[in-house]
């Protein structure tokens, strides 16, 4: 597959000048893919980042041993869509206290990360981390156990993953917030 199924946009780069990419993971790929594009990204993607295995497929990071999480590429043009909005999503999208799980969903596989491109990105993402755990504590929930990490090679995953809950609405995901809204 080489076009977003919703957009009609390359899945691959080169991106037209200006975009800027994001890489998260907050569990089930399917999931965070669609809250970004449901906001109007220039594109998203699904696949794997953060382990050791070059090139993984879904069945090897299943099984926990690749180190890699699911992730969901975010490609946005900062003017209409600045990262702290994305961050946002990220945050009130999932449950970020979990640790290797996101609702039935558990493994290392699903674990919560935010993936930097820039020291402008990993300021933003550590601030708004900050900030939401205060927002979570006044809630009375636990500590967040997200990793703020610089990014790494993103791999995409398989066609089949890619836009996944648009061709199949009735999909399977455990995505689902705290229902703590991001305060600033």
């Amino acid at each position: 597959m080489t076009l977003h199924y919703i957009t009609g946009h390359a899945l691959h780069p080169p991106w037209p000048p200006g975009m800027e990419q994001a890489l998260f993971a907050m569990g089930c790929f399917w999931g965070a893919e669609r809250l970004y594009w449901q906001q109007g990204v220039y594109c998203t993607a699904v696949g794997y980042a953060g382990g050791h295995v070059a090139d993984p497929d879904y069945r090897q990071v299943c099984t926990g041993s690749t180190g890699h999480t699911e992730t969901v590429l975010v490609v946005h043009d900062p003017d209409t869509h600045p990262y702290m909005t994305l961050l946002q999503t990220f945050w009130e999208g999932h449950d970020p206290t979990q640790g290797n799980r996101q609702g039935n969903d558990i493994g290392s596989q699903y674990r919560s990360a935010i993936f930097t491109a820039t020291p402008a990105q990993a300021e933003l993402a550590r601030q708004s981390c900050e900030q939401y755990q205060q927002c979570l504590s006044r809630q009375g929930l636990g500590k967040i156990t997200t990793g703020l990490l610089p990014a790494p090679t993103f791999y995409h995953a398989e066609d089949y993953h890619q836009q996944y809950l648009a061709r199949n609405p009735g999909g399977y995901c455990g995505l689902g917030g705290t229902g703590v809204p991001f305060s600033p």
